[in-house]
Order: C-alpha cells, then structure tokens, then sequence
C-alpha cells in the first residue's frame, strides 16, 4: 500500500492522515527522514483495525500500529492528548478518540520543530506553533508550559540541539531548569537513551553544554560536571581545564568515526580528572586507575553496555601509557589485547591521535603490525614444547617478528 492509497482509506472511514514529527521537520531542513509517523485523526481504533488487519499493534498506555507503506513499516498512531496526574513518564492520563484534533495532539509534542503536521491528501502544513519559522531560523522552542511535565524533554531539548547545531531559546532553558528536581528521580535508562541518541549527533559536546547551561549537568552526568574547573597544564592543553579538553576531544574524535561505542571511550578517557585532589593540581597523577573507578560507579548508576564499557576502561586505562610504549614486549602485548576488543585498531587510534597530538609509529601501522604478529601461531612452534611453554615461544617469536619489522 502506498501511503497515498493510505491516505485515501482513511478518509473512506472518515478520519484524516496526517505525516507528523520528524519527517515533517526535516522535509524543511532539506534532509531525508529515516523513519515516516502518521497521525490518524476522526477514527475509531476499532474501525481502524478492521479496515487494517495486517497491522500489528503495539503499545502499552495507547495503541500504535505498525502498518507497510511504501514498502516500509511505518507507526501510526491516533490522535491524543495528555493530563499530568503524577510524578516521571508514567504520570499522564491519556486519552485517544476520533474527537481529539491534530491541534490538541501536536499541542502535547515537545518543542515546535517537532510539532508540525502535513495533512497527506491535501499537502497542506499544520503548524499553529511557529515550527516552521523555527526550523528556519534554527531554534529549538518548547511547544508550551507542559514541556515540564516530561522531565527527560529537557534531555531531548539538549539532544535536538546537538543534532540539529539549533540554539535553546532563552525561555526553554528557563523550562529546561524547572525539570531539575523531577529528572533526579526519573529512570536512569531514560537519561542513558538521551545520551547514546546524542553520542550519534555530529557535535555531541551541544547537548552537554545545553544541560550545563540549564544547570542539568550535575545530576544527569556527575561524572562530566565534575570536570569543570580541573585545571591542566596549559603546555599540552592550551584548550582549557578537563571539562574543555575532553569536549573537544569528544568532537573531535566524532568528526572522524560514527562509532557511539568508540564517541564514549572518547569521553571517558580522562574522566578520572574529574576525582584530582585539588592540591594536585594541575597535575593529574594516577587519573587512570581514578578513572576507571568513575567509570564502574556510572555503569552502577546506569548500566551502560558490556562494549561500551569494556572499551571505554581501555581507552582510560591505555591512553596515557601507549603513545609512550618503547619496548617490544609491552607494545606487542597492548597491540594483542586490542587485536581481541571490539574497539578497533582505528577507533584507538582515533582517539589517541587527538589527545595526543598524533600517533607513535607503532600506532600509525597497528594493523599491519598485528596481522604479521598474528601469522605466528602455535604450529610454528618446536615439536617437543608443551602446554605453556608453547604459549612462551609464540610471544616470544612475536616480540622477535615485532622487532624485524621496519617502519
């Protein structure tokens, strides 16, 4: 079904189909939306279903059906309109009928870039709340004052800002701030959504100056806020305290590799400059070993991927160390043990060129140097050796091939 003939049943059935969110917002950014939602206004979900029958249904607080146009599995919803009734996401009551309007749905949306729709028969543009004017002159603006009954919109607000590179307008981040107290509390997966979302955006250091800027920093990412103020020598980090430092470092590293994964080992190299006794500084002594702490009590906090963090305590744990390495043994050994990571030779070495200022030679033929390492194995070995000795002989002929070789 094409989403013209979708369109067409609907009215049949006396409703209206409307494209909504963010397809419409980015239709008028000039960009290709990855996903179409529609919005079905005037029907009931019992007609709907039984003039749809293939359309899976999903959805615990209001039905969402999964329905092929175009040879895509789209959502479509039904109108509703929402009531703040409690504390955290689940504090609404919801009502969906064939009586709600687009207007009042779109009125439940959270910034007005995002609350836009295109009425599907006649291409006409709903926006009673200023998107389109937004979208073009680049501001993220909350649709009302329900903005705050969703804490984590203020997270999104963040989020959207990063991924577009629009500016908070003065007044949502006056909202932003009155979220403060409520998103303590919200689920920590909601706040880890946010952040993996931002990870993928082309600047993510946006969102986390927005939520510093809307004073949210402190209790969504602790481990980040506690970065302000860390001064470091300016001979090698003329950017500025640890904060800076590892922001730029963040954008820099995600101009170069799309990895979300490798994007958070970026931002965690240093953390554990987060933790330097303010007597120390602006030395940083032992900020590996305080950084992998920090990174085990955020995973405590919010549970992040197995990858992600294994990756990232490589990264905090190695970053110092490897573009100093000088001897064979200890360069073949890191090389191996990032040979079986799924953080790659080229994630690594994004990050380490960054925050180093370049790679050691090494690095700069890592994956060559690996493959050759690798082609020594344990057939190669002396008949007569067993057991562990066989596992000595092939790291020690590694070293030895490491050494041969000419870079």
């Amino acid at each position: 079904m094409t989403e013209l003939d979708f369109a067409k049943k609907i009215h049949e059935l006396g409703g209206t189909a409307y494209l909504v969110g963010g397809a419409v917002r980015d239709k008028f950014r000039g960009v290709e939306a990855h996903d179409r939602d529609y919005c079905v206004t005037g029907v009931d979900e019992k007609i709907f279903a039984e003039a749809f029958p293939n359309a899976a249904k999903f959805g615990k607080s209001f039905p969402v059906y999964s329905v092929e146009l175009d040879g895509k599995f789209c959502e479509v919803a039904f109108a509703r309109t929402e009531k703040k009734i409690g504390a955290g996401y689940r504090g609404f009551d919801i009502l969906f009928a064939p009586s709600v309007t687009i207007e009042q749905d779109l009125f439940r949306r959270d910034t007005t870039i995002n609350a836009m729709a295109i009425e599907l028969l006649s291409g006409s543009l709903v926006d009673p709340f200023g998107g389109l004017e937004d979208v073009l002159n680049k501001k993220i603006r909350a649709v009302s004052k329900h903005f705050v009954d969703d804490p984590v919109r203020a997270l999104r607000a963040a989020r959207q800002a990063a991924q577009f590179n629009f500016e908070i307008c003065a007044e949502t981040i006056a909202a932003m701030k009155l979220c403060k107290e409520e998103l303590a509390h919200e689920p920590p997966e909601r706040i880890f959504d946010e952040l993996a979302t931002a990870l993928k955006t082309d600047k993510p250091s946006i969102f986390f100056r927005s939520l510093e800027k809307a004073d949210l920093l402190e209790i969504t990412f602790p481990e980040i806020f506690q970065l302000r103020g860390k001064v470091q020598p300016t001979y090698y980090h003329p950017e500025g305290d640890a904060y800076e430092h590892t922001l730029k470092i963040l954008d820099d590293v995600s101009a170069v590799n799309p990895k979300p994964m490798v994007r958070f080992a970026a931002l965690m190299h240093d953390i554990g400059k987060g933790t330097t006794p303010p007597e120390m500084l602006p030395h940083h002594y032992r900020h590996e070993q305080r950084g992998l702490e920090v990174l085990n009590k955020m995973n405590q906090r919010m549970t992040l991927p197995g990858e992600w963090k294994k990756s990232a305590a490589f990264v905090i744990r190695e970053h110092m160390r490897a573009p100093r390495l000088e001897k064979p043994g200890k360069i073949v050994d890191l090389l191996l043990r990032l040979n079986g990571l799924k953080l790659g030779v080229k994630d690594f070495c994004d990050i380490i060129n960054f925050d180093n200022h370049g790679l050691p030679i090494y690095l700069e033929h890592a994956q060559e140097i690996i493959d050759e390492l690798l082609k020594i194995g344990g057939k190669d070995a002396p008949p007569e050796l067993e057991g562990a000795k066989v596992g000595d002989w092939i790291h020690a002929a590694r070293i030895r091939r490491f050494v041969e070789l000419e870079f």
